[in-house]
Protein backbone atom coordinates (compact mmCIF):
# COMPACT_ATOMS: atom_id res chain seq x y z
CA UNK A 1 0.00 0.00 0.00
CA UNK A 2 1.41 3.20 -0.93
CA UNK A 3 1.78 5.90 1.32
CA UNK A 4 -0.22 8.67 1.58
CA UNK A 5 1.28 12.40 1.12
CA UNK A 6 0.71 13.77 4.58
CA UNK A 7 2.31 10.94 5.78
CA UNK A 8 5.20 11.26 3.63
CA UNK A 9 4.93 14.58 4.47
CA UNK A 10 5.37 14.25 8.26
CA UNK A 11 8.08 11.39 7.72
CA UNK A 12 9.94 14.21 5.16
CA UNK A 13 9.72 17.03 7.83
CA UNK A 14 10.25 15.09 11.52
CA UNK A 15 14.05 15.71 11.18
CA UNK A 16 13.33 19.60 10.49
CA UNK A 17 11.31 19.67 13.70
CA UNK A 18 13.61 17.86 15.45
CA UNK A 19 16.57 20.34 14.90
CA UNK A 20 14.55 22.99 16.78
CA UNK A 21 12.73 20.87 19.48
CA UNK A 22 16.00 19.18 20.81
CA UNK A 23 17.37 22.37 21.63
CA UNK A 24 14.31 22.74 23.90
CA UNK A 25 12.14 24.63 21.16
CA UNK A 26 8.46 24.01 21.68
CA UNK A 27 6.31 22.68 18.92
CA UNK A 28 3.22 25.11 18.82
CA UNK A 29 0.72 23.13 17.01
CA UNK A 30 -2.79 25.05 17.10
CA UNK A 31 -3.96 28.67 16.88
CA UNK A 32 -5.23 27.93 20.97
CA UNK A 33 -1.51 26.66 21.65
CA UNK A 34 0.11 30.09 19.65
CA UNK A 35 -2.27 32.29 21.71
CA UNK A 36 -1.59 30.67 24.88
CA UNK A 37 2.10 31.17 24.33
CA UNK A 38 1.96 34.59 23.57
CA UNK A 39 0.03 35.14 26.59
CA UNK A 40 1.91 32.98 28.80
CA UNK A 41 5.30 34.87 27.88
CA UNK A 42 4.17 38.24 29.19
CA UNK A 43 6.62 38.13 31.76
CA UNK A 44 9.46 37.96 29.91
CA UNK A 45 10.97 37.04 26.42
CA UNK A 46 10.07 34.90 23.97
CA UNK A 47 11.70 33.80 20.55
CA UNK A 48 9.40 32.23 17.81
CA UNK A 49 10.90 30.19 14.91
CA UNK A 50 8.84 30.00 11.69
CA UNK A 51 10.16 26.60 10.73
CA UNK A 52 10.16 25.59 6.96
CA UNK A 53 11.20 23.42 4.61
CA UNK A 54 13.08 24.95 2.17
CA UNK A 55 16.78 25.35 1.86
CA UNK A 56 17.35 28.32 3.66
CA UNK A 57 15.65 27.22 6.92
CA UNK A 58 18.18 24.06 6.62
CA UNK A 59 20.87 25.76 5.79
CA UNK A 60 21.08 29.37 7.99
CA UNK A 61 18.09 29.86 10.20
CA UNK A 62 18.03 26.29 12.20
CA UNK A 63 21.90 26.20 12.34
CA UNK A 64 21.57 29.81 13.30
CA UNK A 65 19.11 29.82 15.93
CA UNK A 66 21.09 27.06 17.30
CA UNK A 67 24.15 28.63 17.88
CA UNK A 68 22.59 31.70 19.09
CA UNK A 69 20.90 29.36 22.27
CA UNK A 70 24.30 29.11 22.99
CA UNK A 71 24.82 32.32 24.23
CA UNK A 72 24.84 32.89 28.03
CA UNK A 73 21.52 35.53 27.81
CA UNK A 74 19.07 33.66 26.37
CA UNK A 75 14.89 34.14 25.70
CA UNK A 76 12.85 32.78 28.62
CA UNK A 77 10.19 30.92 26.34
CA UNK A 78 11.45 29.20 23.34
CA UNK A 79 8.77 28.06 20.63
CA UNK A 80 8.27 27.15 17.10
CA UNK A 81 5.34 26.69 14.03
CA UNK A 82 6.45 25.22 11.28
CA UNK A 83 4.69 26.87 7.85
CA UNK A 84 3.05 24.34 5.61
CA UNK A 85 2.42 21.83 8.35
CA UNK A 86 0.40 23.54 10.59
CA UNK A 87 -1.05 26.14 8.76
CA UNK A 88 -3.67 27.62 11.56
CA UNK A 89 -1.13 27.55 14.32
CA UNK A 90 1.25 29.18 11.70
CA UNK A 91 -1.31 31.79 10.40
CA UNK A 92 -2.46 32.74 14.56
CA UNK A 93 1.03 33.12 14.68
CA UNK A 94 1.95 35.52 12.38
CA UNK A 95 -0.95 37.86 13.70
CA UNK A 96 1.54 38.85 15.77
CA UNK A 97 3.76 39.58 13.38
CA UNK A 98 1.91 42.54 11.80
CA UNK A 99 3.21 44.70 10.48
CA UNK A 100 5.79 42.64 8.57
CA UNK A 101 3.92 40.06 5.98
CA UNK A 102 4.14 36.34 6.05
CA UNK A 103 7.87 34.46 6.33
CA UNK A 104 8.98 31.61 6.52
CA UNK A 105 11.55 31.02 7.90
CA UNK A 106 11.53 33.68 10.10
CA UNK A 107 12.30 34.22 13.69
CA UNK A 108 10.87 36.57 15.84
CA UNK A 109 11.66 38.29 19.32
CA UNK A 110 8.91 39.06 22.04
CA UNK A 111 9.45 40.97 24.70
CA UNK A 112 6.45 41.32 27.64
CA UNK A 113 4.05 39.86 25.09
CA UNK A 114 5.38 42.46 22.27
CA UNK A 115 7.47 42.18 19.13
CA UNK A 116 10.86 44.01 19.85
CA UNK A 117 12.94 41.89 16.61
CA UNK A 118 12.01 40.33 13.68
CA UNK A 119 14.02 38.52 11.18
CA UNK A 120 12.25 38.04 7.92
CA UNK A 121 13.09 35.44 5.18
CA UNK A 122 15.10 37.90 2.96
CA UNK A 123 17.21 38.17 5.87
CA UNK A 124 17.98 34.95 6.39
CA UNK A 125 18.39 33.52 2.64
CA UNK A 126 21.09 35.71 1.92
CA UNK A 127 23.45 36.03 5.10
CA UNK A 128 25.32 32.95 7.40
CA UNK A 129 24.19 30.80 10.49
CA UNK A 130 27.14 32.65 12.03
CA UNK A 131 25.58 36.30 10.99
CA UNK A 132 22.27 35.27 11.95
CA UNK A 133 23.61 33.92 15.15
CA UNK A 134 25.44 37.53 15.71
CA UNK A 135 21.96 39.13 15.01
CA UNK A 136 20.23 37.60 17.27
CA UNK A 137 23.20 36.82 20.48
CA UNK A 138 22.79 40.52 19.90
CA UNK A 139 18.97 40.52 20.29
CA UNK A 140 19.06 38.23 23.20
CA UNK A 141 21.82 40.38 25.09
CA UNK A 142 19.81 43.76 24.41
CA UNK A 143 16.10 42.50 25.41
CA UNK A 144 16.82 39.08 27.37
CA UNK A 145 18.37 40.70 30.29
Amino acid sequence: MAMSFDAYMKDMVKPMREELTRLGINELLTPDEVDAAIEGSKDGTMLLVVNSVCGCAAGQCRPGVAKALQNEVRPTYLYTVFAGQEKEATAKAREYLAPYPPSSPSIALFKNGELVHFIQRHQIEDRSAEMIAGDLMGAFNNYCQ
